[in-house]
């Protein structure tokens, strides 16, 4: 197998060091207020973008939603995108080994779940090879982020194909807000990891930020060992903003590489490289448009198992305007056309073959949201997005939305949307062993289905959202989804009796139900308590024509009946914080996982102006937990402690 060039730190190299030649001097300046700063009654007035790709007030948005704030993210320890995304009370979100996990919303849960749609800055982290996220390259400066805004539930009627049970959106700061210098470290006992940032003005009115880091964590641990899931990553990037009375541009990009330890081989090597372009423009009070660019290439080379080369372009075009009838009922409209060009070059090894190896994928559409105002207190939203996908062609993907707020504290919404997850590379194109085993002379293999279809599902959902005092507020959803299409093995239909040939096809169904609620409280100044619970249920089925040998395991996702979480944040005298967090998670199916209790705490004191100084302990209540797995391979995760510091100048 050819080995990974090591190459994109020196290519974008010299754009991070233009980009700071051309700033001149910066100084420090100070955080603006972070959603952990604001009151309750702020808090409902924060701008969003995610439910409907219009800026809108949190109160009002007719989705199940969480925000995660930057200053939550820093407060609660969490040194890695997957360990912050927990602070949401509508994600299930389980560690695996030393860098992998199984993150979801509303069931189906695994480590490459396909159910979720995942964006950067409008980036999609979507990869074809199974339609889900590879958590084991996903890396970034989390002092960056300025919010995380995670639905659960469907969002395909904006954001297309895969946006099935979810969508997480991570917002980063401008960088007119990260002006000035950071250093930040942090030191456990398994893992390190080191960040340096500059940020400063642009000499034609504009500002940047360039940083880099270094992580590497050791293998995780078994009951019967070590498990190899170390790694080592170094990332570096930049970004631009040039902001406008009517508008603005956005430039940013990072590169990555790195080493992923492997049981019985050497390690897997990474690499890859982003850039994404934005462009917006008012063209009037009451009408803008938004134009973005994304290219992307990702390598992966994993000995005797697959060496992956994938590059992306995307774009994508949106207007949002205001329109006011005879009727005095104000539309606001939102419209536009995404388009994705994909080529995967993958040479396999023992394990997996792909045919063809070679393959040029399109996805294009196009999407409409008419948001109609049919009362003061009464708005009703229709959208429909027509998707064209490399496998299965167009799919349609419409979604309603009705909103009522009795008065300006409470909100109650529902809605109805049909979502797809369209075929990946391993439903149509796989084929596994690539060496098939021969046995009485019979090949054994799992391949691709030719005539796989997208799985489908329709959600029904019915939320309320009140703020009853200044102090608190609480948000619940139920919500209850049918399944179609769903993955199974199935005999090869070509083939001889028996020949154990098996290809991916579209036999089976299932169904969730559940509710989701979560709570804030400010029982005094200085002190908050969040708190969270999800009840559901998944069930799935064979059709009675499905000869599946395996009883239909693949459809059976590692998801427990309930889990929740508490967390504390409070100020405390001399520059001083505490925080916690409380979380229990139910026990889980197939594999069998007990149910477990975790406490992490992080103790943090400004000792200067610019030196913070924190205590995480992770881990507190067992001496090590699973949370993902099957025994006695699967990695458990001991009680640990980490010294994080950081440096503003």
């Amino acid at each position: 197998m050819r080995p990974i060039k090591r190459g994109p730190l020196t290519i974008w190299a010299p754009v991070a060091a233009c980009l700071l030649a051309a700033g001149g001097p910066a100084c420090a300046a100070p955080l603006q207020d972070d959603i952990a700063e604001l009151s309750l009654e702020q808090l409902s007035d924060i701008v969003i973008t995610s439910v409907s790709r219009q800026e809108e007030r949190l109160g009002n948005a007719s989705a199940s939603i969480y925000i995660i704030g930057g200053n939550e993210i820093r407060r609660s320890g969490a040194r890695t995108l997957p360990e912050a995304l927990r602070l949401a009370p509508n994600l299930q979100v389980a560690r695996v080994d030393a860098r992998n996990y199984a993150i979801t919303a509303r069931g189906f849960n695994s480590l490459q779940s396909n159910k979720l749609l995942v964006l950067v800055d409008g980036r999609n982290l979507y990869t074809p090879l199974f339609s889900g996220v590879a958590w084991d390259i996903q890396d970034m400066l989390l002092e960056d982020v300025e919010r995380i805004e995670v639905i659960s539930g469907p969002g395909a009627t904006i954001w297309g194909a895969n946006a099935v049970n979810g969508v997480i959106n991570v917002i980063t700061r401008s960088a007119k807000d990260t002006q000035g210098g950071l250093l930040a470290g942090a030191f456990g006992k398994d893992d390190r990891e080191g960040s340096v940032r500059y940020g400063g003005a642009l000499p034609n009115g504009g500002h940047y930020r360039i940083y880099a880091r270094y992580a590497d964590a050791d293998d995780a641990v078994r009951d019967t060992g070590s498990a190899s899931s170390g790694y080592t990553r170094r990332q570096a990037g930049f970004r631009a903003d040039w902001d406008r009375s009517r508008g603005g541009l956005t430039l940013s990009g990072d590169v990555y590489e790195g080493n992923l330890a492997q049981r019985g081989t050497g390690a897997a090597q990474i690499s890859g490289a982003n850039l994404v372009a934005r462009f917006t423009r008012r063209l009037s009070d009451d009408s803008n448009v938004r134009l973005q660019v994304v290219l992307d290439h990702t390598e992966r080379n994993q000995p005797n198992a697959i060496f992956e080369r994938l590059d992306t372009v995307e774009l994508e075009a949106q207007h949002s305007l205001r329109v006011a009838t005879d009727s005095a009922m104000p539309h606001k409209v939102t419209w536009g056309a995404t388009y994705r060009h994909s080529r995967d070059r993958i040479t396999t090894g023992r394990t997996q073959v792909y045919l063809p190896n070679d393959l040029t994928m399109h996805w294009g559409g196009l999407f409409a949201q008419d948001e109609v105002a049919l009362r003061d207190d009464l708005r009703f939203t229709a959208g429909i997005k027509v998707e064209h996908n490399h496998y299965t062609g167009a799919e349609v993907l419409p979604g309603l939305r009705l909103a009522w707020t009795p008065d300006s504290r409470q909100l109650v919404w529902g809605n109805l949307a049909r979502t797809v997850r369209a075929p990946s590379r391993v439903d149509r194109d796989r084929y596994a062993p690539a060496q098939p085993l021969i046995i009485a002379g019979v090949p054994r293999y799992l391949s691709g289905g030719p005539a796989f279809e997208s799985e489908t599902a329709r959600v029904v959902e019915l939320g309320y959202r009140i703020q009853p005092t200044p102090r608190l507020s609480y948000s619940v959803t139920a919500f209850a989804a049918r399944y179609g299409r769903l993955r199974t093995q199935e005999p090869n239909p070509d083939g001889p009796a028996y020949s154990g040939l098996a290809e991916y096809r579209n036999l089976a169904y299932g169904h969730t139900r559940g509710v989701e609620m979560w709570a804030r409280w400010q029982p005094a100044d200085g002190w908050r308590l969040d708190g969270g619970l999800v009840v559901q249920r998944v069930r799935t089925a064979l059709r009675p024509e499905s000869r599946d040998p395996t009883g239909g395991v693949d459809l059976i996702g590692a998801d427990p009946s309930h889990y929740w979480q508490l967390r504390s944040s409070h100020d405390l005298p001399n520059d001083m914080q505490l925080d916690w967090t409380l979380r229990r998670v139910g026990a889980l199916p197939r594999p069998a996982v007990p149910s477990y209790n975790e406490l992490d705490l992080q103790w943090s004191w400004k000792a200067t102006r610019n030196l913070e100084l924190a205590l995480v302990g992770q881990n507190l209540l067992h001496r090590s937990h699973p949370e993902f797995g099957a025994a006695p391979n699967r990695s458990v995760f001991e009680r640990t402690a980490v010294l994080r510091l950081t440096y503003r100048f």
